[in-house]
C-alpha cells in the first residue's frame, strides 16, 4: 500500500470516528429539570448545559446515570471558570480586593464596622484585618458555610471535575477571574457593605432563605427557580443585568462558535437557565433545539 492510499485510508477512518454519535438520552417528561440537551441549528452533535448550585451538603449532591453519561459523551468540560487552573484561582486572590486602595472600614460607621469585626472574630474565628480591604460581595460568601445545615459542604462543580478528570476531559471557563472580579466593582461598594451587614445582623432570618433556596434547587422546579431569583430578599432584582442577564447572552455568542466545533458540558449556576434571558430562551431563540433530559435515576 503506498502513502497516498494508506492517507486516504486513515482519512476516512477518521471521518467514520468523527460521526460516531454518542447514545441518546431519555427526554424528561416536563420543563422541570437542571439537565438539557442542545442541537440542531448546524450542530453535527448535541451539547449539554446543566444547573449547578455552587455549594452543597456532600451527601445532597446526586450525579444521575444520564448526567453521567452526558459528561461522558461530551468532549469538554465548560465552567464558568477553569476551576482547575491554579493559575486562575490564585490570580483572582488580588481581583478581590477593592479599587483604590478602599477599605471595609471606610464604607461603615463606627459601631458598624465593630460588630462586623466581632462576627469575623467570635463566629467565623477569622481576624477581619486579614481582609480588609476585600470586596464586600466576595466577604458575604464566607457566611455561606455558616447557613449549611451540615459541616460537609462542597460544590457540583467540584464534583463534575472529578468525573472529568476520570475521563481525561479538558475543563475549560467560559469567564476569566478578571472578568467576574470586574462584575463586583460594578456593583457600589457602598451597596456590597449594606447587604453584608445585613445579612450578618439577620442570619437567622438568611439561613431560611438559603434553606429555601437548597430546597427549591433540590426540586429541579425550574420555574420556581426563577421566582426565587425574581424576590427582592435575594437581592438580585437591582443587579439582574450584571450578575445574570448580559453575562448569559455573552455565554451565548461563545457557545455559537464552541458547540460547532465539538460536544461539550456546560455547567453555569442554575438561576442562568431560567427566565426569559436565561440561557434556555436564548438558545432557542437562535434557532437551537434544548430539550429537558432526564434528571433523577
Amino acid at each position: 500500500m503506498n502513502l497516498l492510499r494508506l492517507a486516504i485510508l486513515l482519512l476516512v477512518m477518521s471521518s467514520c470516528r468523527a460521526q460516531t454519535q454518542p447514545p441518546a438520552l431519555e427526554t424528561n417528561k416536563d420543563d422541570n429539570s437542571l439537565l438539557w440537551e442542545v442541537s440542531g441549528n448546524g450542530l453535527d452533535s448535541a451539547s449539554y448545559i446543566f444547573g449547578t448550585f455552587h455549594l452543597l451538603c456532600k451527601n445532597d449532591i446526586h450525579l444521575g446515570t444520564q448526567l453521567r453519561q452526558a459528561v461522558k459523551n461530551a468532549r469538554e468540560l465548560y465552567l464558568e471558570l477553569d476551576m482547575d487552573d491554579p493559575s486562575v484561582l490564585l490570580g483572582g486572590l488580588t481581583l478581590m480586593n477593592m479599587k483604590d486602595d478602599k477599605k471595609l472600614e471606610d464604607l461603615y460607621k463606627p459601631e458598624e464596622f465593630k460588630r462586623l469585626k466581632s462576627f469575623f472574630q467570635d463566629s467565623l474565628g477569622m481576624p477581619l484585618v486579614l481582609f480588609g480591604n476585600m470586596k464586600p460581595a466576595f466577604l458575604e460568601s464566607m457566611l455561606y458555610p455558616k447557613m449549611m445545615p451540615c459541616k460537609s459542604v462542597t460544590g457540583v462543580e467540584e464534583e463534575l471535575m472529578k468525573l472529568a478528570k476520570d475521563d481525561k476531559k479538558e475543563i475549560q471557563g467560559l469567564e476569566t477571574m478578571e472578568f467576574q472580579a470586574s462584575v463586583f466593582d460594578s456593583i457600589p461598594y457602598q451597596e456590597q457593605a449594606k447587604e453584608l451587614l445585613n445579612t450578618i445582623d439577620s442570619l437567622g432570618t438568611y439561613k431560611l432563605q438559603f434553606d429555601t433556596m437548597i430546597n427549591v434547587y433540590k426540586s429541579q422546579q425550574l420555574k420556581k427557580i426563577e421566582d426565587l431569583f425574581n424576590k427582592s430578599e435575594f437581592g438580585m432584582e437591582d443587579n439582574q443585568d450584571l450578575l445574570l442577564n448580559n453575562r448569559n447572552a455573552n455565554w451565548v455568542k461563545q457557545l455559537k462558535t464552541i458547540m460547532k466545533k465539538e460536544r461539550v458540558f456546560v455547567a453555569v449556576g442554575a438561576g442562568h437557565l431560567v427566565g426569559e434571558k436565561g440561557l434556555i430562551a436564548l438558545l432557542r431563540k437562535a434557532g437551537y433545539r434544548v430539550r429537558p433530559l432526564e434528571n433523577v435515576k
